[in-house]
């Protein structure tokens, strides 16, 4: 089977599909998704000489850049060309507002979430939401962006240079943890493997921001949130985070749809490489 890798360079998750797929005797290409194409009337891509698609990254681009690509994908898979994952999966999960509302449409809980686009919307959700939020960027993966504010003086200033930059306001109330939230990582209808993600200092625990992980097996009812969480929003591979309550129950932070597993890997002893190529050639002979 012949695997297009959509990425932006040669980084260790590419090298390490690639380093999959020739040991499952498959070939795994890297293709930066700056230089795909498309031409018509033939509605060809170099897309279309591999069997199948795995998206790794979306390198920073114009709108109209982002657009095209994305309508690149949309056409493969009307085609019928495997995209993993979907182009509908990516597009919500990369925008938090509409992926945490569709998980509250399937009846997953999520935090307590106000989006907006002025400041003082911002600071009445503020006070809203206990004074004690997180802001983060709509679109943005491995914690970059987010800030935490629980002063009205900080949260204004916070807000007001946002309005400047005509960004859209994305505040979720702070839950407290005890120090560590779970990652959950999964392929089709299975979590193949789990991690505790403790922080190292504060209170962000994603490993890119200096947390380190532990490998765990989720409970029944922490299984059932991430499985549903994925079917929610599409993603046949996902990354699903998952923050205890201090109440008890949980909250499903983020659902990632072009999830890593530089940590999880060694943490767990799973190699999701071979995992996600197995499935991806399993799904393309059904």
């Amino acid at each position: 089977m012949n695997i297009a890798i959509l990425s932006a360079g040669t980084g260790w998750h590419m090298r390490d599909l690639q380093r999959a797929a020739l040991a499952l005797g498959h070939r795994a290409s890297a293709v930066d998704f700056r230089h795909v194409h498309a031409t018509l009337p033939e509605n060809h891509t170099p897309l279309d000489e591999f069997d199948a698609v795995i998206v790794r990254t979306m390198p920073p681009g114009s709108l109209e850049q982002v657009v095209f690509r994305m309508d690149v994908l949309h056409r493969l898979h009307a085609k019928g060309k495997q995209v993993l994952n979907p182009p509908a999966a990516l597009e919500t999960c990369v925008d938090k507002y509409l992926a945490c509302a569709r998980l509250e449409t399937a009846g997953l809980p999520v935090p307590r979430t106000m989006v907006c686009q002025e400041a003082e919307s911002a600071l009445s959700g503020f006070h809203a939401l206990g004074g004690d939020v997180v802001v983060k960027p709509l679109f943005g993966s491995e914690g970059r962006g987010m800030i935490r504010v629980n002063d009205e003086e900080t949260a204004w200033r916070a807000f007001r240079t946002l309005e400047r930059l005509q960004a859209v306001l994305y505040l979720q109330e702070f839950i407290r943890h005890p120090g560590w939230d779970l990652r959950a990582f999964v392929i089709g209808n299975n979590v193949i493997a789990a991690m505790r993600r403790h922080a190292r200092k504060g209170w962000r625990t994603n490993v890119a921001q200096g947390g380190h992980a532990e490998p765990i097996t989720l409970t029944a009812e922490e299984e059932h949130i991430a499985l549903a969480g994925a079917k929610a929003l599409g993603t046949p591979i996902a990354g699903i985070d998952i923050l205890p309550k201090p109440d008890g129950g949980y909250v499903i932070l983020e659902v990632n749809a072009v999830p890593g597993w530089r940590a999880l890997a060694p943490a767990t002893g799973i190699d999701v490489a071979k995992t996600i190529v197995a499935f991806i050639c399993q799904s393309h002979d059904r």
